[in-house]
């Protein structure tokens, strides 16, 4: 692991915003470099006074395609996108982009230079590294945080998990129990929003895994396999996140109240 993130991970910890068991998980030496990866732009050139980062975290598994939910995927996730450059806070957001299989489509970057995606760059043909990935990416949201409230930036977040299976390719963390404490860690700094999609597969229950990873019930979504229902799904990310996006006062409110009882 580099010495920048693994620095980032250490002083949180030393800060008490993540416990040391937390530090720990994020400080293995393939995690870390998974972290540093994905840390993008340089916080001395994102001029804004707060920051508002903007993470996905999506399924590139091979029963995306198998589904037929590949343009869906792309869709949802660009939709999202589009709205947040509607706001009138665009300048304060970065964006960061990963995959399941671990493909970093956007180091985290200003708004308006995320990609979006699209069939050159959105492939589904891997596996279902849940629990691994996950740690990874919240891990990432923890660091970037961590860049800018070292230079008394506030920063908000909000990270978004989609996926239309259970785990079945963990390797390094092979329950929802070993996400849980690191989630959990997150929310009780009331600067972090993390929210599970899962997309029906007909077997898998989305509330419970999202909800044994330390998922709050009101920030969990488990639309049918269906475009229309996948699309209502990311419409309700997109209102939310704009509202996130707002101030801090609109992030205290979604964040008590979450997509709300319209949630499919």
């Amino acid at each position: 692991m580099s010495d920048s993130a693994k620095k980032l991970i250490q002083s949180a910890a030393q800060e008490g915003t993540i416990s040391p068991a937390t530090a720990k998980a994020l400080t293995v030496h393939d995690v870390g470099m998974e972290i540093e990866a994905a840390l993008g732009v340089n916080v001395d050139d994102v001029k804004s006074t707060e920051v508002v980062l903007v993470t996905f975290l999506i399924d590139d598994s091979g029963s995306i395609e198998g589904a037929g939910n590949t343009a869906n995927v792309m869709l949802g996730h660009n939709l999202v996108l589009d709205a947040l450059m509607k706001t009138k806070q665009k300048n304060n957001i970065l964006v960061h982009t990963r995959t399941l299989n671990g493909t970093i489509i956007t180091p985290y970057c200003l708004l308006e230079n995320a990609v979006q995606l699209d069939a050159s760059n959105y492939f589904p043909v891997g596996g279902t590294p849940l629990y691994d990935e996950t740690v990874v990416i919240l891990g990432t949201v923890i660091a970037k945080t961590e860049q800018f409230s070292k230079n008394a930036v506030p920063v908000r977040t909000v990270t978004i998990i989609i996926t239309d299976s259970c785990d079945l390719h963990s390797r390094k963390y092979r329950r929802p129990q070993d996400v849980a404490p690191i989630v959990q860690d997150m929310f009780k700094t009331e600067q972090h929003i993390i929210a599970g999609m899962g997309i029906d597969d007909h077997q898998t229950d989305f509330k419970k895994v999202f909800g044994d990873m330390g998922i709050l019930p009101q920030w969990i979504l488990t639309p049918d396999n269906d475009p229309h229902e996948i699309r209502k799904a990311f419409l309700m990310v997109s209102q939310s996140a704009t509202k996130i996006s707002q101030n801090a006062q609109g992030f205290a409110q979604a964040s008590l109240g979450g997509f709300g009882k319209t949630a499919p």
